[in-house]
């Protein structure tokens, strides 16, 4: 209040003051446990006071093929969200999904903190990402977070922000980052000190995240049953094996 009001024109802060002054610092354990199922990625945004991780989750219910989507999310990541949906369909043989469970179930995202209103051009690879996740059953990696916005070709597209954005991935614990490849000379921007704690993977296509943010499938345990999106004829082979 002393400097708000005036009456104080200097004041020593120290790295003791800043948990009392900023709150607890985010931690890669909060990130371990938001990604330990499927369903879940991380994502990395920019707000006005710096950037922020966020968490984007996917489930399916019974339904029609609706898309829901929740978390006061703005018509920019709305359409982000629709053309997520999208590319997963037109990737669904490559990615081992069957298409039929999206004619029998509704597909929901929700992204938490929902009192906040969020919004941007740079969500869309992580939403494809908690998608694959989910109709995988393939839980993503929890040093991993990404930014970036897609194209129905499947193309990453670049986004701004990228200082603030790996600030808050180091800050958090993340040790891997993926970015647009076109944001390459962006990264001059990020202090030095950030860069050494964190690796750059730069993605081209869509392809390039799911090759690097997903867990294997044998991860997940040979006694797990396939994940229930994935077709008939996986899993007859799965058992036959």
């Amino acid at each position: 209040m002393g400097v708000a009001d005036g009456s104080c024109e200097r004041m020593h802060i120290d790295s003791a003051a800043l948990p009392a002054i900023l709150g607890p610092p985010a931690s890669r354990a909060r990130v371990a446990m938001r990604t330990s199922v499927p369903g879940v990625a991380t994502g990395l945004a920019w707000t006005p006071t710096g950037g922020d991780i966020l968490f984007i989750e996917a489930t399916r219910v019974p339904g029609r093929g609706k898309l829901i989507l929740t978390g006061q999310l703005g018509d920019v990541m709305k359409e982000s969200a629709q053309a997520a949906l999208t590319l997963v369909k037109a990737r669904a043989r490559d990615l081992l999904i069957d298409l039929s469970v999206f004619g029998k179930s509704d597909v929901h995202i929700h992204v938490p903190a929902g009192a906040i209103p969020k919004d941007g051009p740079s969500a869309g690879v992580a939403m494809f990402m908690a998608l694959v996740s989910m109709l995988t059953g393939r839980t993503t990696r929890n040093d991993t977070a990404t930014t970036g916005e897609i194209s129905l070709r499947g193309l990453v597209l670049p986004i701004g922000g990228v200082k603030e954005k790996v600030l808050a991935a180091v800050r958090a614990g993340i040790t891997t980052v993926m970015l647009p490849a076109r944001n390459r000379k962006d990264l001059e921007d990020v202090p030095d000190a950030a860069r050494e704690h964190v690796q750059f993977v730069w993605l081209e296509r869509v392809e390039d995240a799911v090759g690097t943010a997903l867990e294997p499938a044998e991860k997940r345990g040979a006694e797990r049953q396939l994940a229930p999106s994935v077709s008939s004829t996986e899993k007859r082979a799965a058992r036959s094996a």
